[in-house]
Protein backbone atom coordinates (compact mmCIF):
# COMPACT_ATOMS: atom_id res chain seq x y z
CA UNK A 1 0.00 0.00 0.00
CA UNK A 2 2.62 2.36 0.42
CA UNK A 3 3.59 2.10 -3.12
CA UNK A 4 0.00 3.46 -3.85
CA UNK A 5 -1.26 7.07 -4.24
CA UNK A 6 -4.69 8.03 -2.85
CA UNK A 7 -6.31 8.18 -6.15
CA UNK A 8 -5.68 4.57 -7.02
CA UNK A 9 -6.49 3.24 -3.24
CA UNK A 10 -10.64 5.07 -4.17
CA UNK A 11 -10.07 3.60 -7.73
CA UNK A 12 -9.67 0.21 -6.14
CA UNK A 13 -12.35 0.81 -3.48
CA UNK A 14 -14.65 1.92 -6.28
CA UNK A 15 -13.58 -1.41 -7.97
CA UNK A 16 -14.84 -3.27 -4.67
CA UNK A 17 -17.93 -1.72 -3.55
CA UNK A 18 -19.37 -1.55 -7.21
CA UNK A 19 -18.61 -5.44 -8.30
CA UNK A 20 -20.57 -7.53 -5.79
CA UNK A 21 -22.20 -10.23 -7.27
CA UNK A 22 -24.49 -13.21 -5.70
CA UNK A 23 -26.54 -15.57 -6.83
CA UNK A 24 -29.81 -16.51 -5.82
CA UNK A 25 -32.53 -18.51 -6.64
CA UNK A 26 -30.91 -19.23 -9.61
CA UNK A 27 -30.91 -15.19 -10.89
CA UNK A 28 -27.70 -13.17 -10.48
CA UNK A 29 -28.06 -10.14 -8.53
CA UNK A 30 -25.54 -7.11 -8.22
CA UNK A 31 -25.51 -5.47 -4.71
CA UNK A 32 -25.79 -1.50 -5.41
CA UNK A 33 -25.30 -0.35 -1.77
CA UNK A 34 -22.94 -1.39 0.93
CA UNK A 35 -20.10 -4.17 0.97
CA UNK A 36 -20.00 -8.00 1.09
CA UNK A 37 -19.84 -9.48 4.60
CA UNK A 38 -16.63 -10.91 5.90
CA UNK A 39 -14.68 -9.10 3.06
CA UNK A 40 -11.30 -7.66 4.84
CA UNK A 41 -12.03 -4.82 3.02
CA UNK A 42 -15.66 -4.26 3.92
CA UNK A 43 -14.23 -4.15 7.32
CA UNK A 44 -11.47 -1.86 7.57
CA UNK A 45 -13.90 0.61 5.03
CA UNK A 46 -16.85 0.36 7.71
CA UNK A 47 -13.97 0.53 10.56
CA UNK A 48 -12.79 3.77 8.94
CA UNK A 49 -16.33 5.05 8.15
CA UNK A 50 -17.46 4.73 11.77
CA UNK A 51 -14.21 6.29 13.11
CA UNK A 52 -15.61 9.67 11.58
CA UNK A 53 -18.48 9.08 12.73
CA UNK A 54 -17.52 8.69 16.21
CA UNK A 55 -15.19 11.50 16.82
CA UNK A 56 -18.07 13.68 18.59
CA UNK A 57 -19.20 11.19 20.91
CA UNK A 58 -15.69 10.61 21.97
CA UNK A 59 -14.91 14.23 22.81
CA UNK A 60 -18.14 14.21 24.64
CA UNK A 61 -17.37 11.15 26.61
CA UNK A 62 -13.58 12.87 26.79
CA UNK A 63 -15.01 15.95 28.50
CA UNK A 64 -16.32 14.11 31.32
CA UNK A 65 -13.83 11.51 31.86
CA UNK A 66 -16.26 8.90 31.18
CA UNK A 67 -15.66 5.71 29.23
CA UNK A 68 -15.75 5.19 25.50
CA UNK A 69 -15.66 1.67 23.35
CA UNK A 70 -16.05 0.03 20.35
CA UNK A 71 -15.81 -3.13 18.34
CA UNK A 72 -17.08 -2.51 14.87
CA UNK A 73 -20.82 -1.75 15.58
CA UNK A 74 -21.08 -1.95 19.15
CA UNK A 75 -20.50 0.43 21.59
CA UNK A 76 -20.14 0.97 25.08
CA UNK A 77 -20.13 4.01 26.94
CA UNK A 78 -20.91 4.77 30.80
CA UNK A 79 -22.03 8.36 32.19
CA UNK A 80 -23.38 9.51 35.14
CA UNK A 81 -26.42 11.70 33.19
CA UNK A 82 -29.93 11.26 33.52
CA UNK A 83 -31.46 8.73 31.46
CA UNK A 84 -33.58 11.63 29.70
CA UNK A 85 -30.11 13.38 28.95
CA UNK A 86 -28.33 10.40 27.37
CA UNK A 87 -31.25 9.16 25.35
CA UNK A 88 -31.25 13.11 23.95
CA UNK A 89 -27.39 12.60 23.16
CA UNK A 90 -28.01 9.42 20.94
CA UNK A 91 -31.34 10.49 19.63
CA UNK A 92 -28.80 13.54 18.13
CA UNK A 93 -26.63 10.86 17.10
CA UNK A 94 -29.00 9.18 15.21
CA UNK A 95 -29.85 11.38 13.42
CA UNK A 96 -26.33 12.67 12.10
CA UNK A 97 -26.07 9.58 9.05
CA UNK A 98 -29.15 8.16 7.15
CA UNK A 99 -26.89 5.30 7.05
CA UNK A 100 -26.45 4.65 10.60
CA UNK A 101 -29.00 3.78 12.65
CA UNK A 102 -28.45 3.23 16.96
CA UNK A 103 -30.28 0.91 19.02
CA UNK A 104 -29.50 1.50 22.89
CA UNK A 105 -29.58 -0.19 25.98
CA UNK A 106 -29.22 2.05 29.63
CA UNK A 107 -28.98 -0.10 32.18
CA UNK A 108 -27.15 -0.84 35.47
CA UNK A 109 -26.07 -3.55 33.63
CA UNK A 110 -25.38 -4.32 29.90
CA UNK A 111 -23.78 -7.36 28.04
CA UNK A 112 -20.59 -5.95 25.36
CA UNK A 113 -19.19 -8.62 23.32
CA UNK A 114 -18.31 -11.88 25.67
CA UNK A 115 -18.61 -9.68 29.13
CA UNK A 116 -20.89 -8.85 31.57
CA UNK A 117 -20.70 -5.02 32.91
CA UNK A 118 -22.51 -4.35 36.24
CA UNK A 119 -22.05 -0.76 37.90
CA UNK A 120 -22.16 -1.58 41.60
CA UNK A 121 -22.38 1.05 43.97
CA UNK A 122 -20.46 3.42 41.41
CA UNK A 123 -17.77 0.58 40.31
CA UNK A 124 -17.68 -1.60 37.22
CA UNK A 125 -17.67 -5.24 38.19
CA UNK A 126 -16.80 -7.54 34.90
CA UNK A 127 -17.10 -11.11 34.05
CA UNK A 128 -17.59 -13.42 31.34
CA UNK A 129 -21.12 -13.44 28.98
CA UNK A 130 -22.78 -16.09 27.73
CA UNK A 131 -25.39 -15.80 25.49
CA UNK A 132 -28.97 -17.63 26.91
CA UNK A 133 -29.77 -20.15 24.39
CA UNK A 134 -25.41 -21.11 24.25
CA UNK A 135 -24.98 -24.55 24.90
CA UNK A 136 -22.38 -26.23 27.06
CA UNK A 137 -20.05 -28.06 24.21
CA UNK A 138 -16.72 -27.64 23.07
CA UNK A 139 -14.49 -30.79 21.58
CA UNK A 140 -15.39 -33.65 23.04
CA UNK A 141 -12.30 -35.66 25.04
CA UNK A 142 -13.38 -38.83 23.05
CA UNK A 143 -12.48 -37.11 19.53
CA UNK A 144 -9.51 -38.28 17.75
CA UNK A 145 -7.18 -35.19 18.44
CA UNK A 146 -4.19 -34.71 19.96
CA UNK A 147 -3.91 -34.03 23.23
CA UNK A 148 -2.81 -30.89 23.19
CA UNK A 149 -5.67 -29.58 21.39
CA UNK A 150 -7.55 -30.39 24.60
CA UNK A 151 -4.69 -28.66 26.73
CA UNK A 152 -5.36 -25.84 24.87
CA UNK A 153 -8.47 -25.05 25.16
CA UNK A 154 -7.97 -25.55 28.69
CA UNK A 155 -5.52 -22.79 28.60
CA UNK A 156 -7.22 -20.42 26.60
CA UNK A 157 -10.63 -20.82 28.59
CA UNK A 158 -8.89 -20.11 31.81
CA UNK A 159 -6.92 -16.80 30.08
CA UNK A 160 -9.80 -15.63 28.94
CA UNK A 161 -11.81 -15.89 32.07
CA UNK A 162 -8.87 -13.97 33.92
CA UNK A 163 -9.46 -11.39 31.35
CA UNK A 164 -12.35 -10.52 31.87
CA UNK A 165 -13.40 -11.56 35.40
CA UNK A 166 -12.91 -8.40 37.71
CA UNK A 167 -11.91 -9.78 40.82
CA UNK A 168 -11.23 -13.38 42.02
CA UNK A 169 -14.78 -14.52 43.45
CA UNK A 170 -15.70 -13.80 39.86
CA UNK A 171 -13.30 -15.64 38.07
CA UNK A 172 -13.63 -18.72 40.64
CA UNK A 173 -17.41 -18.94 39.79
CA UNK A 174 -16.04 -18.93 35.81
CA UNK A 175 -13.47 -21.33 36.31
CA UNK A 176 -16.22 -23.96 38.04
CA UNK A 177 -18.16 -23.37 34.70
CA UNK A 178 -15.29 -24.48 32.88
CA UNK A 179 -14.68 -27.19 34.91
CA UNK A 180 -18.43 -28.17 34.81
CA UNK A 181 -18.07 -27.81 30.52
CA UNK A 182 -15.01 -29.54 30.55
CA UNK A 183 -16.73 -32.85 32.61
CA UNK A 184 -20.07 -32.70 30.73
CA UNK A 185 -18.05 -33.19 27.39
CA UNK A 186 -15.51 -36.01 28.45
CA UNK A 187 -12.68 -34.51 30.24
CA UNK A 188 -10.82 -36.82 32.54
CA UNK A 189 -11.20 -35.11 36.38
CA UNK A 190 -7.33 -35.93 36.47
CA UNK A 191 -6.80 -34.36 33.08
CA UNK A 192 -8.64 -31.04 34.24
CA UNK A 193 -6.93 -30.57 37.01
CA UNK A 194 -3.22 -31.46 35.87
CA UNK A 195 -3.79 -28.95 32.92
CA UNK A 196 -5.08 -26.22 35.74
CA UNK A 197 -1.98 -26.42 38.06
CA UNK A 198 0.06 -26.58 34.68
CA UNK A 199 -1.57 -22.71 33.96
CA UNK A 200 -1.21 -21.06 36.99
CA UNK A 201 2.26 -22.76 37.54
CA UNK A 202 3.69 -21.91 34.34
CA UNK A 203 2.20 -18.32 35.04
CA UNK A 204 3.53 -17.85 38.21
CA UNK A 205 0.44 -17.65 39.93
CA UNK A 206 -0.08 -20.73 42.24
CA UNK A 207 -1.73 -18.80 45.01
CA UNK A 208 -4.82 -17.85 42.89
CA UNK A 209 -5.64 -21.35 42.54
CA UNK A 210 -4.98 -22.68 45.92
CA UNK A 211 -6.20 -19.86 47.99
CA UNK A 212 -8.24 -17.86 45.78
CA UNK A 213 -5.38 -14.77 46.47
CA UNK A 214 -7.26 -11.42 45.92
CA UNK A 215 -4.15 -9.75 45.29
CA UNK A 216 -1.94 -12.12 43.10
CA UNK A 217 -5.10 -12.40 41.11
CA UNK A 218 -5.51 -8.61 40.23
CA UNK A 219 -2.04 -8.07 39.51
CA UNK A 220 -2.09 -10.57 36.88
CA UNK A 221 -5.97 -9.45 35.64
CA UNK A 222 -3.46 -6.03 35.09
CA UNK A 223 -1.16 -7.94 33.59
CA UNK A 224 -2.84 -9.67 30.99
CA UNK A 225 -5.13 -6.77 30.45
CA UNK A 226 -2.53 -4.19 29.26
CA UNK A 227 -0.13 -6.93 26.94
CA UNK A 228 0.00 -5.76 23.78
CA UNK A 229 -2.59 -7.37 21.35
CA UNK A 230 -0.73 -5.51 18.16
CA UNK A 231 2.40 -7.47 17.16
CA UNK A 232 5.10 -5.01 16.92
CA UNK A 233 7.04 -5.62 13.48
CA UNK A 234 10.49 -5.04 14.63
CA UNK A 235 9.64 -8.32 17.22
CA UNK A 236 8.99 -10.73 14.43
CA UNK A 237 12.30 -9.64 12.75
CA UNK A 238 14.09 -10.33 15.85
CA UNK A 239 12.01 -13.52 15.78
CA UNK A 240 13.91 -15.48 13.62
CA UNK A 241 17.03 -14.69 14.78
CA UNK A 242 16.26 -15.70 18.11
CA UNK A 243 15.35 -19.03 17.12
CA UNK A 244 18.55 -19.32 15.18
CA UNK A 245 20.32 -18.47 17.95
CA UNK A 246 17.81 -20.97 20.21
CA UNK A 247 18.53 -23.82 17.93
CA UNK A 248 22.59 -23.28 17.88
CA UNK A 249 22.31 -24.04 21.39
CA UNK A 250 20.17 -27.13 21.34
CA UNK A 251 22.18 -28.61 18.55
CA UNK A 252 25.27 -28.95 19.92
CA UNK A 253 26.73 -31.95 22.06
CA UNK A 254 28.51 -32.92 25.20
CA UNK A 255 32.20 -31.84 23.31
CA UNK A 256 30.92 -28.39 22.75
CA UNK A 257 31.10 -28.08 19.50
CA UNK A 258 28.20 -27.54 16.92
CA UNK A 259 26.45 -29.96 14.79
CA UNK A 260 25.27 -28.17 11.35
CA UNK A 261 21.59 -29.36 10.76
CA UNK A 262 21.85 -28.65 7.11
CA UNK A 263 19.00 -31.11 5.98
CA UNK A 264 15.55 -31.55 7.45
CA UNK A 265 12.63 -34.18 7.00
CA UNK A 266 9.22 -33.53 7.95
CA UNK A 267 6.94 -36.27 8.58
CA UNK A 268 3.21 -35.55 8.68
CA UNK A 269 0.67 -38.40 10.43
CA UNK A 270 -2.93 -38.34 11.11
CA UNK A 271 -2.96 -38.63 14.73
CA UNK A 272 -4.37 -41.53 16.61
CA UNK A 273 -5.59 -42.00 20.38
CA UNK A 274 -4.65 -46.12 20.08
CA UNK A 275 -1.89 -47.84 19.45
CA UNK A 276 -0.15 -44.74 17.48
CA UNK A 277 -0.44 -42.51 20.23
CA UNK A 278 3.15 -42.69 20.92
CA UNK A 279 4.16 -42.76 17.38
CA UNK A 280 6.39 -39.28 17.74
CA UNK A 281 8.49 -40.69 20.66
CA UNK A 282 8.92 -44.38 19.60
CA UNK A 283 9.75 -42.89 16.07
CA UNK A 284 12.39 -40.66 17.27
CA UNK A 285 13.82 -43.15 19.90
CA UNK A 286 14.14 -45.53 16.62
CA UNK A 287 15.76 -42.70 14.70
CA UNK A 288 18.44 -42.00 17.04
CA UNK A 289 19.04 -45.38 17.59
CA UNK A 290 19.24 -46.81 13.82
CA UNK A 291 20.12 -43.62 11.84
CA UNK A 292 22.13 -41.49 13.88
CA UNK A 293 25.25 -43.20 15.03
CA UNK A 294 28.86 -41.79 14.53
CA UNK A 295 29.79 -41.10 10.97
CA UNK A 296 26.52 -41.80 9.81
CA UNK A 297 25.58 -39.75 6.64
CA UNK A 298 21.94 -38.63 8.65
CA UNK A 299 23.18 -37.78 11.48
CA UNK A 300 22.96 -34.32 10.44
CA UNK A 301 19.37 -34.50 9.47
CA UNK A 302 16.81 -32.63 11.64
CA UNK A 303 13.46 -34.71 11.75
CA UNK A 304 10.43 -32.71 12.30
CA UNK A 305 6.87 -34.52 13.12
CA UNK A 306 3.84 -33.06 12.85
CA UNK A 307 0.34 -34.15 13.79
CA UNK A 308 -2.94 -33.97 11.08
CA UNK A 309 -5.65 -34.36 12.95
CA UNK A 310 -8.61 -36.56 11.45
CA UNK A 311 -11.26 -34.86 9.10
CA UNK A 312 -14.79 -34.07 10.44
CA UNK A 313 -18.41 -34.49 8.94
CA UNK A 314 -18.07 -30.85 8.67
Amino acid sequence: MANLNVNTIIRLACLVLETNCFVFDNKYYKQIRGGAMGSPFTMTLANIYMYEWEQSLIQYQQARNELYGRYIDDIFMTSNESIEKIQALLEKEDKKDPNIRINYTIQQSVEFLDVFIENIQGKLKTSVFRKPAAEPYILPYTSDHPRHIHSNTIYTALLRAIRLCSDVDTFNQERLNIEIVLLLNGHPPKFIKHHFQQFFKKNNVASIYKDLHEETYQQFHKKLLNECQVKDPSSEQQQPQQQQSNKKKTDQKDTGKPVKKERQLIIHCTYESGPLKTFNRDFLTIWKKHFCYDNSTLSNVHVILGTRTNKILD
